[in-house]
């Protein structure tokens, strides 16, 4: 029998302290009620985004995942949430509040949810601590982390301690994309939504290629989301380019070889595109996820991997459900 693993999907604390009141700062997110089923995310006094009670009631989760027919949801924080920006001691707090919660959700409903941790990648020394608190300690199956840190790309050299211990403690991370790259070309048609995260998720992924991380670091457990983002559709360009700038190289093959080490959720709307990413990097690679519970996810959770006519029913299996549980080291969970 078939396990479906919703493997992107975010979650808040209801009770989550204001703090850019306790910070003295106006970048710090803040939940503000709005009714009982609601609430604003505020950001400098403006409405960053309206969510509903799902973003945080695991039992108005669980209702969702009945009828949508997921058995586990795997939690992450919200992106914004990240803090990269603030010093490392304030952004440890507010990992250490999204962490704990997200454990005790897991703890209380375990054959429902699966956590992933936020870390203060800011600095590098305090986002190992608490990557270790979050593995070690509090059970969490892995850490999301942003597409770049204050304007570095993930092939920024403070952040190799990092990536070393995530390969040496077998710590996958997800990597969602935050403070996009040209924001400030896209107020209008929420393209930072439609066209802004998917080129920053392809620079992601390129940087770690380019940059040399994933040759040093073969290991990593790497997943992208939104199905990378453009990445996947750029890939040959960037092959190109590597080949016709060779003073420029800092890898000793093509990109293309090092993609092979990536995951992808399935989060990209199209059957289509989903063939093609099975073609290019293979159907143990992608990941059944749907970005419960915003607007732009898909619903029901893997329709897209439903409607692929061209997959087999064993390929399918494994993207709704067991490769999620293979890349978070749970491959002996089974079905409720």
């Amino acid at each position: 029998m078939e396990m479906r693993v919703d493997f992107h999907t975010h979650i808040i604390p209801e009770d989550l302290p204001n703090m850019a009141e306790r910070f003295q700062g106006d970048r710090w997110p803040v939940l503000h009620r709005t009714c009982a089923c609601g609430a604003n995310i505020m950001v400098g006094g403006k409405v960053f985004r309206e969510v509903t009670d799902q973003v945080w009631d695991p039992m108005k989760r669980i209702q969702d995942m009945e009828r949508e027919k997921v058995d586990m949801q795997v939690l992450s924080p919200i992106p914004v949430t990240f803090s990269y920006w603030a010093s490392a001691e304030e952004a440890e707090v507010m990992a250490r509040i999204q962490n704990d919660f997200i454990a005790e959700t897991v703890k209380q409903h375990p054959n429902r949810f699966i956590g992933l941790g936020t870390v203060p990648l800011q600095h590098t020394e305090t986002a190992i601590r608490e990557m270790d608190r979050c593995i070690h300690e509090l059970g969490l199956k892995g850490i999301e982390i942003g597409t770049n840190v204050n304007g570095s790309n993930l092939d920024d050299a403070a952040l190799m301690p990092f990536f070393e211990m995530c390969q040496e403690w077998d710590v996958p991370l997800f990597v969602h994309p935050w403070e996009t790259l040209g924001r400030e070309r896209m107020p209008r048609h929420n393209l930072m939504y439609t066209v802004g995260m998917p080129s920053e998720t392809a620079l992601a992924a390129a940087s770690l290629i380019l940059g040399g991380v994933i040759e040093k670091y073969p290991r990593l457990k790497i997943c992208f989301a939104h199905g990378g983002g453009s990445f996947p559709y750029i890939l040959p360009r960037l092959d190109q380019g590597w080949k016709v700038w060779p003073h420029l190289r800092m890898i000793e093959q093509p990109p293309s070889h090092y993609a092979k080490n990536f995951y992808f959720d399935s989060l990209n709307y199209d059957p289509l595109n989903i063939q093609y990413m099975v073609n290019r990097f293979g159907d143990d690679r992608i990941m059944m996820g749907s970005d419960y519970p915003f607007l732009l996810r898909e619903i029901p959770p893997g329709e897209v991997i439903d409607q692929a006519l061209e997959l087999t029913e064993e390929q399918k299996r494994a993207m709704l459900g067991e490769n999620a549980l293979r890349f978070l080291n749970m491959s002996e969970m089974k079905v409720r």
